[in-house]
């Protein structure tokens, strides 16, 4: 959907828990042979959280993006937590974002966007909405991932996947004269794919208490190959609705910032023609971070150069749902 809406990411931040895990740890953990993980994911090392906490990540993200948006946090009248894991049931953990911050008596109003991997960017197409209408100027958005708690050991596909971290965005509307906008925004779900990515426990239907819920219900569980059968099956559909001519190349977009999801997904990218030199990565160093892999992909780009400002950037992935979501918007 062509959208034309003056959205300006004005500071974004980031934090990488301490600790580092290469693929020998894991290797030897799950009995893999050396060199397996690589081989199969792409990923050589990825971070773990140890006394950080979501909410402790999501701020110490949050920070350094109001400093480089040259704002306090008293400048922001909205925060969104935009991530796939929760620090506790309830409250939201935007509330605990909040008050991490040290503005935990500021009535900033706080609420989620979960849309699993695809969180930051729903959460952005809601900035677009908010910003449009007059109902917010600066908004915080952060997503914070901890999926290390997690991980199914009898899963090393995934259990070896994913890392741990946040990243953390100020949003603004652009001022006149700027180019900065969100153009195109589309996201489909197509719930017949809900099983392929899961974590059954934690809810309603097998709540820690009742005596049906198993350990297991409450790992993460992904059948990548059942996954990757049905994005084919729409991806070149979805592109073509996001933004003609995506589905054989880039068109005239200078940056791809695509969720991490693993190595064959990636890999995948090709097939539509992009070129591999404008597609950026960070999923071997630091794995499949779920919502917050898209906004700390953005920030390394930023960071090292390879997206400026008037850039036109495609934001993109899939997430649990089956869920497929993309932006496209000048930085």
């Amino acid at each position: 959907m062509q959208l034309n809406i003056p959205l300006k990411i004005a500071g974004m931040g980031r934090y990488l828990p301490v600790r580092i895990i290469e693929n020998p740890e894991l290797e030897t953990l799950y009995g893999l042979r050396p060199g397996w993980v690589e081989h199969h994911n792409g990923v050589r090392e990825r971070r773990r959280a140890t006394t950080e906490t979501n909410s402790s990540m999501g701020a110490a993200a949050a920070t350094e993006a109001l400093a480089a948006a040259n704002m306090q946090i008293s400048d922001i009248d909205l925060i969104l937590n935009a991530s796939g894991s929760a620090e506790q049931a309830i409250p939201d953990t935007g509330a605990l974002i909040q008050r991490a911050l040290g503005v935990g008596d500021s009535g900033i109003p706080c609420m989620s966007v979960h849309a699993t991997c695809l969180s930051f960017l729903a959460a952005l197409d809601l900035c677009a909405s908010f910003l449009a209408a007059g109902r917010y100027r600066h908004i915080l958005v952060v997503s914070s991932e901890i999926s290390s708690v997690g991980l199914n050991p009898a899963e090393p596909e995934s259990a070896t996947l994913l890392g741990d971290g946040a990243a953390a965005a100020v949003i603004t509307r652009a001022g006149v004269g700027e180019a900065s906008a969100l153009h195109h925004a589309l996201f489909r779900t197509y719930g017949k794919g809900a099983d392929h990515t899961a974590v059954r426990g934690g809810g309603t239907r097998r709540h820690p208490s009742l005596p049906i819920t198993s350990a297991e219900d409450n790992y993460f569980h992904m059948d990548g190959p059942a996954v990757l059968r049905l994005v084919r099956t729409y991806v070149d559909g979805f592109l073509e609705e996001l933004y003609p001519g995506l589905s054989t190349g880039l068109v005239n977009i200078d940056a791809v910032v695509p969720h991490q999801a693993s190595k064959v997904g990636l890999r995948m990218l090709g097939r539509f023609g992009w070129p591999d030199a404008k597609v950026l990565r960070t999923l071997d160093w630091l794995g499949n971070c779920i919502a917050a892999s898209v906004p700390a992909t953005l920030y390394e780009g930023v960071a090292d150069g390879r997206i400026c400002r008037g850039d036109k950037v495609l934001l993109v992935g899939t997430g649990a749902g089956l869920s497929m979501g993309g932006l496209v918007l000048t930085y």
